[in-house]
C-alpha cells in the first residue's frame, strides 16, 4: 500500500501530469484522425468500412514514397513542412480517387443487402490491398518506416526536439499532432456543418428519397463522402508516416483499424460529437496507463489493453455508446 502511494505521489506531480495530458491529448489527436474518416462513413452512409485501416496504412507508404522523391538528397526543416503538407494534399487526393472508385465499383451494389455483406466485403477488400501493398514492398525493396524517417531527415529535427512548455518539455511532434488533429476535427465539422454540400449530405443521409425527389443525385452524393472518409484516413496515415511509434509498415492498417472502431463505438455509431469525446477518453487513458505501466508496475503491454477494457465497460453499460443514436446511415 506504501509503495501505491508513494507511486501516486509521483504520477500527481505537477511535471508528471503535464506530460500525461500532452501525451493524451497528442494520442487523441491521432485517434480522432483515424476514426473520423471511419464515422464520417458510416455515420452518413451507414457502411461499415472495415477497409479503412488499409486506406490509413496505404496512406503512409504514398506519403513517405511522395516526401522522399521531393526531398531528395535531404533539405531543411522548413523545406521538409513544406514537401510534408504537399505529400498530405497529394495522398488525400489520390485516397479519395481509390475511395470513389471502390464505392462506384464495390459498395454500391450492396446498400440494398444486409450489413453482413458490406462487411464481408470490405473485410476481403483489406486483406486484398494489404496484400497487394506486402508484395510491392518486397517487389521495390522498400525499407522499414526507422530508415525512411532517416532519409527524410526527421530524426534530428524540429519535430523530434523538446519544446519546453514551463513545467514540462514535449516532443514538437506530440504539439504538431495535437494542432494537426484539431485542424482535422475543425475541418471536418465546418464542411458538414456551414456548407452547402455539407448540408446536402446530412439530407442525403436522414431522407433519401426526399433529397432525390428535390433533384439531387444521392448516389453521388454518397461518392463523395466515402471519398472524403478514405481521404482523411489517407492524410491520416501520411502523419503516421512521420511519427517513430507508428511509422510506415503493412500492420499499421490492424493496428489503426482496432482502435479506429473502438473509439468510434464508444462514442456512438454514427456521431462525430461522440467520436471527438471517446477519442478524448481513449487517448488520456492510454497515456495515463502508459505511465503507470512504464515508470511504475514495468509492463509496456497493459496500456493497449486498458483501451479494449473501457470498450468493454461501455457495451456492459451503455451499449448504443455516448452519444449514440437509435438509426444512422441512409439505408
Amino acid at each position: 500500500m506504501a509503495g501505491f502511494v508513494d507511486a501516486l505521489g509521483r504520477f500527481l506531480r505537477p511535471q508528471n501530469l503535464a506530460a500525461v495530458f500532452v501525451d493524451g491529448l497528442a494520442k487523441a489527436a491521432i485517434y480522432v484522425m483515424i476514426a473520423g474518416g471511419l464515422t464520417l462513413i458510416f455515420g452518413l452512409m451507414g457502411v461499415l468500412n472495415f477497409a479503412h485501416g488499409s486506406m490509413t496504412m496505404i496512406g503512409a507508404y504514398l506519403g513517405g514514397l511522395i516526401m522522399i522523391a521531393l526531398v531528395g538528397g535531404g533539405v531543411g526543416f522548413g523545406a521538409n513542412l513544406l514537401f510534408f503538407f504537399v505529400a498530405l494534399a497529394a495522398t488525400f487526393a489520390l485516397l479519395a480517387g481509390l475511395g470513389g472508385v471502390v464505392e462506384v465499383g464495390l459498395i454500391r451494389r450492396l446498400y440494398d443487402r444486409p450489413p453482413v455483406y458490406q462487411i464481408l466485403l470490405t473485410f476481403g477488400l483489406t486483406l486484398i490491398l494489404d496484400e497487394l501493398v506486402r508484395i510491392a514492398v518486397l517487389f521495390y525493396g522498400m525499407q522499414p518506416s526507422s530508415d525512411w524517417q532517416s532519409a527524410l531527415g526527421t530524426k534530428p529535427s524540429a519535430l523530434a526536439a523538446s519544446v519546453d512548455l514551463g513545467i514540462v518539455s514535449v516532443s514538437g511532434l506530440s504539439l504538431f499532432e495535437i494542432a494537426f488533429g484539431t485542424a482535422t476535427v475543425a475541418g471536418l465539422w465546418a464542411f458538414l456543418t456551414r456548407t452547402r454540400y455539407g448540408m446536402i449530405i446530412r439530407a442525403g443521409s436522414e431522407d433519401a428519397e426526399m433529397t432525390e425527389a428535390l433533384g439531387i443525385d444521392v448516389r453521388r452524393v454518397f461518392t463523395v463522402v466515402f471519398a472524403l472518409g478514405a481521404g482523411v484516413a489517407g492524410a491520416a496515415g501520411t502523419l503516421l508516416m512521420w511519427d517513430p511509434a507508428w511509422g510506415a509498415s503493412v500492420p499499421l492498417a490492424a493496428d489503426t483499424l482496432l482502435p479506429a472502431f473502438v473509439v468510434v463505438i464508444i462514442g456512438g455509431l454514427g456521431t462525430f460529437r461522440g467520436t471527438v469525446v471517446a477519442a478524448v477518453i481513449v487517448g488520456m487513458t492510454d497515456a495515463t496507463m502508459t505511465w503507470w505501466f512504464v515508470n511504475e508496475i514495468d509492463f509496456a503491454g497493459l496500456p493497449e489493453m486498458t483501451i479494449f477494457l473501457i470498450l468493454v465497460v461501455m457495451l456492459v453499460l451503455r451499449p448504443q455508446g455516448l452519444f449514440g443514436v437509435e438509426e444512422v446511415g441512409g439505408h
